[in-house]
């Protein structure tokens, strides 16, 4: 089962696939989070293109486990996605994932400036791998 991963951000949204087999993540891209149906016809072009199955969307919990504002309005734009996307999603407790991406990618050649641009697609790929290899520990 393919996989693709979100990691919703106020002003980016990271995304990340899985393989054909549901085993290992990669980072895709980066498209930029704008009012209306922009990112979620891209979103969903993506979905089609790549023959994705399910969406895993990364749901920043606070440190006490609980939603905040932030889960909150990732959940709205996940509401707004589902109009365009008929498929199951998964939600991944994402903390941590940005100061991995981070780590992840202070290990690269790149510039500052091609890291910060991939670091949301990173962090989407930390969330997919963590989902899946969840999945593979806990089967459904």
């Amino acid at each position: 089962m393919r996989y693709l991963a979100l990691d919703v951000g106020d002003e980016r949204i990271g995304l990340a696939i899985s393989d054909a087999t549901g085993l290992l993540a990669r980072p895709l891209t980066v498209i930029a989070r704008r009012p209306g149906p922009g990112s979620f016809r891209q979103i969903a072009a993506l979905v089609a293109e790549h023959g994705v199955e399910a969406l895993v969307v990364g749901l920043p919990l606070l440190p006490s486990g609980e939603e905040g504002k932030q889960a909150a309005s990732v959940r709205a734009y996940v509401k707004g996605l589902i109009e365009y996307i008929a498929l199951p999603i998964y939600w991944q407790d994402e903390r941590d994932t940005t100061r991995e991406a981070e780590a992840i990618m202070a290990e690269t050649r790149r510039s500052a400036r091609r890291r910060r641009r991939w670091q949301d697609a990173v962090a989407a790929a930390v969330i997919l791998q963590a989902f899946l290899n969840e999945r593979r520990e806990n089967p459904l």
